[in-house]
């Protein structure tokens, strides 16, 4: 499969990745909703057991907008987009860590670390919105510690940025798909 393909494969099939960044966005408004609601603790959770949910729910939705939610299974992007979930283990064991030191870090430090993965996002996809989206939250992470956010502040700049840049991405594999066709 040439690399263009695989992109493509990958595109098509998960709506350039639109789904899993707008049910992210959601998980990270609810996990700040719920930090609002009832604790630090219980949001830091709902944010861990949101995320285990953000794949399974992605595919539904892109089957929903009739896409596969399967890649091709010879395409090798399908290993770097598994590869890179890796990222997000060692970027909660460090936030989880940090957050009984200082709490208020917890959010700052997700941001950063789903901003290092959404980089590799354009290598899967061949949507370089990926690379702005990456840049935004890392540097809402960093702009979050610099200025002693409040805890729920990165919780809610994560929900809301992937928000947008989720409709962003739809457009933009749709008219990938369009061009394709």
């Amino acid at each position: 499969m040439k690399f263009e393909d695989a992109q493509k494969d990958m595109n098509c099939s998960y709506f350039g990745g639109a789904t899993g960044v707008l049910v992210s966005g959601l998980i990270w408004s609810i996990a700040g909703s719920i930090a609002l609601l009832y604790s630090n603790q219980a949001s830091m959770l709902a944010l861990f057991l949101g995320g285990m949910f953000i794949h399974p729910l992605a595919i539904l939705f892109s089957k929903t907008l009739n896409r596969s939610g399967n890649h091709e299974p010879n395409n090798p992007l399908g290993k770097l987009a598994l590869e890179s979930t890796i990222i997000l283990f060692v970027g909660l064991f460090l936030a989880f860590f940090v957050a009984k030191l200082q709490v208020e870090w917890f959010y700052p430090i997700m941001l950063m670390i789903i901003g290092v993965r959404y980089l590799i996002f354009n290598t899967l996809y061949g949507i370089k919105t990926y690379w702005i989206l990456g840049v935004s939250l890392m540097l809402s992470g960093i702009l979050c510690i610099l200025l002693n956010a409040n805890f729920v502040i990165g919780a809610f700049i994560g929900g809301v940025t992937e928000i947008i840049f989720a409709l962003v991405i739809f457009s933009q594999s749709r008219d990938l798909v369009i061009k394709a066709a």
